[in-house]
């Protein structure tokens, strides 16, 4: 038998260090340990790629271990292999026929009694590594993989598993790696937009930040980090607290700056690009929110992200979409969300953010409402609307990623209450955003929407942040108006 010549060839070589490291490391992958350790690791920096790492990880092992343990094991019951603990100094002359003999010290602790087929221990490893390396770097992503084929292969080693059982158990958790995309999409690379001049064609600035002026929003996370790293790599720029005025601060900076920087999240950096559209000015995206949604399309996840594309000379120029007088970088809605932002506003100083949101999320499940509004000129009843500033490439009415940030249009998708559908299903639609199929759903892409409030004035949400708008609002789109750095390494999907 194929598996069994495998399994003795396995047993009986000789790697010298591996004997105590491999055994080890087995153990430590008992009930995913190991992985939940590089998990919380993961999650604790700074960075959302590794923390997206980290959440796909540990939904892959979700997937993955309940079917090679509870069904692949039940299903096929095959026994463990046979084998026969031995020390240097007592191996047997005659081992019995059938039986293995494994070197002790490979397996100092009891064997598993549980059916053999697939690894449950391989199925795990290799759907964590698979979802990492979907979201993470190579410089992560590739020391994860070693790690799991290490632990693949010490359940060989130490005469848990057959080499079939392994190769069952790595298959079966590289295709619940790959199956996260079903229940979450990966995010793309940047998105791409078009190509406006390279910095130095810009006045008065220079590569140690000179010309350039940084508004920090003071309750943008990690601000004193942000600071630190502003000051030792653009030494020459004048960075500025902003106080309770935050867009005055902004208009102020940017009628000085030759490039107007902004570090907060994406309230932060909406009214930073109203200020530098108006001064006709670069923006200079600096991450510093929960989210940070467009600096994210723009490839920045750090303030050193940023200070790259500063340096790298690379400026491009993005549409920005307008609602009424308010403009938006990302998304503009009303609707179930935006009562849902409400309410979290006015939890948030007491319970903190995602508290907040969660007691937020259950209020709006039991009171919300349908909106009445006028869509172009026809009344509907909309439990939520979602309204993108560029085409947005996620299904549901909730996506969170674009491929362009240029493309001139807006993208629109509403769910309406023409026909039943219950409170918890709305909501439930706009917290997962996969409900595409839903009744009275629907999407498509214009140029210009007109919206007027079935009852007054209609609330808008625009980035994150809440407004009313009083009669007529045209929602519409400025196209390739805002000019804004991005890393060199997106030049070839810029146009």
């Amino acid at each position: 038998m194929l598996d069994q010549r495998a399994f003795d060839a396995v047993a009986a070589a000789k790697l010298p260090g591996l004997e105590y490291i491999l055994p080890r490391l087995s153990r430590i992958a008992n009930h995913s340990v190991l992985w939940g350790g590089v998990a919380g690791t993961l999650a604790l920096t700074s960075r959302p790629r590794m923390r997206r790492a980290a959440l796909r990880g540990a939904i892959a092992i979700g997937l993955a271990s309940p079917l090679a343990n509870l069904v692949g094991k039940q299903t096929f019951r095959r026994s463990r292999p046979l084998i026969e603990l031995f020390t240097p100094s007592a191996r047997p002359l005659f081992p019995r026929a059938g039986v293995t003999l494994i070197p002790s010290i490979r397996s100092p602790w009891r064997l598993p009694t549980s059916p053999s087929f697939p690894s449950g221990h391989s199925a795990s490893a290799a759907a964590f590594a698979t979802a990492v390396a979907m979201e993470a770097p190579a410089a992560v992503a590739v020391p994860v993989g070693v790690t799991a084929g290490a632990v693949a292969f010490s359940r060989i080693y130490t005469g848990a598993h057959y080499p079939g059982d392994v190769l069952a158990g790595l298959a079966l958790g590289t295709v619940a790696g790959l199956g996260t995309r079903l229940l979450w999409p990966t995010m793309p690379g940047p998105a791409s937009s078009r190509w406006s001049k390279p910095v130095e064609a810009l006045r008065g600035v220079s590569e140690d930040g000179e010309g350039v002026i940084v508004v920090v929003n003071p309750g943008a996370g990690g601000n004193n980090d942000v600071t630190r790293v502003l000051k030792e790599r653009l030494p020459a720029a004048e960075i500025v607290e902003a106080d309770d005025d935050l867009e005055t601060t902004l208009k102020d900076a940017a009628g000085r700056a030759a490039v107007l920087g902004a570090c907060g999240g994406d309230g932060t950096i909406r009214a930073a690009a109203a200020a530098a559209l108006d001064q006709r000015v670069p923006l200079l995206v600096i991450p510093g929110g929960t989210l940070n949604h467009f600096a994210r399309a723009l490839g920045l996840e750090t303030v050193a992200d940023a200070v790259a594309a500063y340096r790298s000379g690379c400026v491009a120029r993005v549409d920005v979409g307008r609602a009424g007088d308010e403009i938006f970088l990302n998304t503009a809605s009303f609707g179930a969300y935006t009562e849902l932002v409400q309410r979290r506003e006015r939890l948030e100083g007491r319970l903190g953010k995602w508290p907040a949101l969660a007691v937020a999320a259950v209020r709006v499940l039991r009171h919300t409402e349908p909106t009445d509004v006028y869509v172009d000129g026809r009344r509907r009843r909309v439990w939520f609307a979602f309204i993108g500033n560029c085409r947005y490439g996620a299904r549901g009415v909730a996506p969170t990623w674009r491929r362009r940030l240029d493309d001139g249009v807006l993208d629109i998708r509403l769910i309406g209450a023409k026909r039943h559908i219950s409170r918890s299903r709305a909501v439930a639609a706009l917290l997962l955003g996969h409900l595409r199929l839903m009744p009275d759903y629907s999407a498509w892409s214009a140029g210009k929407l007109e919206l007027k409030g079935g009852h007054g004035a209609l609330r808008l949400t625009r980035d994150g942040e809440v407004g009313a708008s009083e009669g007529n609002v045209i929602v519409s789109k400025a196209p390739a108006a805002l000019a804004v750095f991005v890393p060199s390494k997106t030049t070839s999907r810029i146009h």
